[in-house]
């Protein structure tokens, strides 16, 4: 071993003992900064969720993929006076304009620091001339109103969303039924802590449009009566007996002035219909008619 090998494993080892004297108070000092800078990103990290959102629609031709897109009246006017046009540049650049039933999400698109929407929902309503498909039986305008706003309320309820407004589309009947369909959930028998909360929803007007709050209202009950009949069909068997079908029946339709005549099985028998009455022998509950 040569005089330079001797020196130099005496310097590395000279330096080896001198960083383990002094590791540990690098560490100690070390470690609160490291944890203020850990808990600093932890701060950023937890953002509150959307507080407010906005359904916007877009028009598009579903067959070409290069469509630069239209917003609607609504939208267009949202784009200049809120974002100065940053939202149709944001929104050509991510992608496709969305189609039919398909929903695109922008955050934080205002140039506030704290912007009021703090998500803003673009839905796909097609082509503009889309109208009344006589083979289908089915205004496809309305259709794709209905569909795009029921989807994008549903992926702004799973972000927290507590308050939603809905521009009308073109037609605020449609827009209506769709946003109360999108928000429904069969809950009643599920944990509290594992519901989704239910956001409000509202129709988003400006004040140099008409606003067409009777559609409005028109939808909403619409879409009222749907959710009574998936709310009827989501319900355990066990819980919604033949007699307790009847109550709630009876006490929504008879508040709309509907009449209700409610046969029991006595009335079944004098109709011969055995068929029926043959399947209601399997349970303890009598079948009632309505």
């Amino acid at each position: 071993m040569t005089m330079f090998s001797l020196v130099r494993s005496k310097s590395l080892g000279n330096v080896a003992k001198t960083i383990n004297r002094i590791l540990p108070q690098i560490r100690m000092y070390t470690s609160p900064m490291v944890n203020q800078t850990l808990q600093l990103q932890q701060t950023e990290i937890c953002a509150d969720p959307p507080t407010r959102g906005l359904i916007l629609g877009v028009y598009a031709d579903e067959e070409n993929k290069y469509d630069t897109g239209i917003l609607t009246p609504s939208a267009w006017r949202y784009n200049v006076q809120k974002t100065g046009g940053r939202m149709l540049d944001v929104l050509r650049k991510s992608g496709p304009m969305p189609k039919r039933g398909e929903t695109r999400i922008l955050f934080a698109i205002e140039p506030e620091k704290v912007p009021y929407y703090s998500a803003v929902a673009i839905v796909g309503l097609g082509k503009e001339c889309l109208g009344y498909n006589s083979y289908e039986v089915v205004d496809e305008q309305k259709e794709a109103i209905r569909r795009s706003v029921a989807n994008a309320c549903m992926e702004l309820a799973y972000l927290d969303t507590y308050s939603i407004e809905i521009e009308n589309c073109g037609h605020a009947e449609s827009a209506a039924e769709g946003a109360a369909l999108g928000i429904w959930a069969y809950q009643e028998l599920k944990d509290p802590k594992k519901r989704i909360s239910i956001p409000t929803i509202d129709l988003y007007t400006h004040k140099d449009e008409i606003c067409d709050i009777e559609g409005w209202r028109i939808g909403l009950q619409k879409a009222a009566a749907q959710n009574l009949t998936r709310q009827l069909q989501e319900m355990p068997s066990n819980m919604l007996t033949p007699t307790a079908f009847a109550q709630t029946v009876v006490e929504v339709l008879c508040k709309s002035g509907v009449n209700v005549e409610v046969k029991v099985e006595g009335w079944a028998v004098s109709q011969s219909m055995h068929a029926f009455l043959s399947v209601g022998k399997a349970s303890c509950e009598p079948p009632i008619f309505l």
